[in-house]
């Protein structure tokens, strides 16, 4: 991601795999046109390269908001990342939050460790992967070599991240729900103090 300097309006310019264009655009521009009101951005996608420009629909001194430039980079990484734009669009939420994990910043990126890492985290027909969803109140997308969250606290993320990496870096199962448990088990009190 880069950010696009200008003087009158910031911008900022996302680049997403070719075969989530379509997603992103949604049916008869549904996706876009939501990004687009609900946050006052413009999106200009280019769907040869899968660049996509995000830049504000009012300048700040109008009453563009900075933040939604942000809110507008995190829902289109997400639907880049292979979410449905029903989850991405959680990242409306004013404390709705993106997590992207790079598998091969801890394994070496060959074919055969992805696959390997990919089938330990989704599952026996996606069990780990929901029982992660599930206990920490997030969801999780395994696309290509990435593995990203959406939640909507900070912790709760971290939870799950730290589950993610685990499993990775090669922990039992039976180790990381473990701790799943637990952190469930924490987060059920601290809802119930709150």
């Amino acid at each position: 991601m880069k950010e696009v300097e200008s003087l009158e309006t910031p911008q900022f310019l996302v680049n997403i795999p070719l075969e989530r264009v379509g997603v992103l655009i949604g049916k008869n521009g549904s996706v876009k046109k939501m990004i687009e009101e609900r946050l006052g951005v413009e999106l200009e996608i280019d769907s040869h390269s899968g660049s996509v420009k995000i830049a504000l629909a009012k300048p700040i001194e109008e009453g563009g908001d900075p933040v939604a430039l942000f809110k507008a980079r995190d829902i289109i990484e997400a639907i880049g990342r292979g979410f449905s734009p029903e989850r991405a669009f959680r990242l409306f939420s004013e404390t709705g939050m993106l997590k992207i994990i790079r598998i091969d910043d801890y394994v070496k990126p060959t074919r055969n460790n992805l696959m390997r890492v990919r089938a330990r985290l989704i599952g026996s027909e996606g069990k780990t992967r929901k029982i992660i969803e599930e206990t920490t109140d997030t969801y999780i997308s395994i696309y290509g070599d990435t593995v990203a969250i959406i939640g909507e606290n900070e912790e709760d993320v971290r939870a799950a991240e730290e589950a993610i990496v685990s499993l990775i870096n090669g922990a039992p199962h039976t180790s990381v729900y473990r701790m799943l448990n637990e952190y469930s088990r924490m987060r059920k009190l601290r809802f119930v103090r709150r």
